[in-house]
């Protein structure tokens, strides 16, 4: 599969599946490390994990057990460097974001896309499992933006378990969904191996379905190893709009890289079946 970006060239797409802690000053230096490489290869689209900043929380039954993670806030240096160093190659990246709202200091779970132009995009995660509310804010939108690969959307994590997120980024035009993950195995089922836990499975699944039912590109990273309590699951992949993985990763740190011809394949998708056009939206009940 080939796509056609702005300047008419052929559109890879790099998942990453990687460990990043909580050492602010050594994400920088592995991120920068990461769009290097991708760059080098080749790539067009790079989208890292949730936490690749900063890292993630330590225990989501407890999460005041090392607190919430390093903060970011609009504008800083660690962000501008990633885009210094993106050029023409766009990513999309996850951190903890400060910021005062009311009167209060509140911290979300957020993504940036940037290239060499800078910020493209921005999102806060908006769904929450219940140990994250107790530390973090909860965001309030989904938007799509235009990048130089096309129009793209982002969500974290647990935010693709709930339809109605990837299905306003595909209303709103996104054509590519990247989902940035800190995405850990079941903390109250154990498996003996990654691949049998419940997490994993869903993990999967929901990667698969958000880009059958929508039609769309989708594009997930996730961490790997271990942070306090949890145990990331990696799982990276590129799916297509009929819900074909194209590429994955496993459980260990990689890259899963595809050539896609986004627009040509989801419109070949929406030809018969345009499950945007086709929606009943009278009969659906809002608000439930």
């Amino acid at each position: 599969m080939t796509t056609t970006s702005e300047t008419g060239g052929p559109v890879r797409i790099a998942a990453a599946a990687a460990h990043f802690g909580r050492d602010l000053a050594r994400g920088v230096e592995k991120t920068l490390a990461v769009v290097d490489g991708a760059r080098r290869n080749g790539s067009d689209l790079l989208v890292l994990p949730h936490g690749t900043l900063g890292g993630y929380l330590s225990d989501l039954e407890d999460p005041d057990v090392g607190g919430p993670p390093p903060a970011l806030v609009e504008g800083c240096e660690e962000i501008a460097a990633v885009a210094r160093a993106a050029g023409p190659l766009t990513v999309c990246l996850g951190y903890t974001e400060a910021v005062v709202l009311h009167g209060q200091l509140c911290w979300f779970s957020a993504a940036v896309c940037v290239s060499g132009d800078g910020v493209l995009g921005r999102h806060r995660k908006v769904h929450q499992p219940a140990g994250e509310a107790k530390v973090l804010s909860a965001g309030d939108s989904f938007t799509a933006f235009d990048t130089p690969v096309g129009r793209l959307g982002m969500l974290i994590d647990y935010d693709k378990t709930f339809p109605e997120a990837s299905r306003s980024l595909a209303l709103d035009g996104a054509r590519t969904i990247a989902c940035l993950s800190a995405w850990p195995a079941s903390v109250t089922d154990r498996a003996a191996r990654l691949p049998n836990d419940r997490q994993s499975r869903l993990f999967d699944l929901y990667d698969s379905a958000r880009a059958a039912e929508n039609q769309v590109v989708w594009v997930s990273s996730n961490q790997t190893g271990i942070q306090g309590n949890l145990r990331f699951l990696g799982q990276a992949k590129v799916v297509g709009p009929g819900g074909d993985v194209l590429a994955r990763t496993g459980s260990k740190g990689g890259l899963a890289e595809a050539t896609v011809d986004v627009d040509h394949e989801v419109d070949r998708a929406r030809r018969t079946l345009h499950h945007l056009a086709e929606r009943r939206p009278d009969l659906y009940r809002t608000g439930a």
